[in-house]
């Protein structure tokens, strides 16, 4: 699962990769800084610690990303 959500603050989008089957979790910025994690879970908290909706041009965007998420937590094999 991958979500490019247009920033506010930059040019480049923010990325959020979950990828189970490759083990891929990672984050690029908006200052196209990185952040990688050990599993889907630590993504997942980092991204509603460290996120907001007022970030994003389409805050919509970033609560339906939000709502992908959740439901992965729940259900990782959708």
């Amino acid at each position: 699962m991958e979500f490019s959500l247009c920033s506010l603050d930059s040019a480049l989008p923010v990325e959020v990769t979950l990828d189970e089957d490759n083990g891929r979790y990672m984050i690029r910025k908006s200052d196209t800084s990185g952040e990688y994690f050990n599993s889907a879970d630590e993504l997942i908290q980092w991204v509603k610690a460290n996120f907001t909706a007022e970030e994003f041009c389409d805050p919509k965007e970033y609560h339906g990303m939000i709502q992908k998420l959740t439901d992965y937590l729940v259900n990782p094999n959708f």
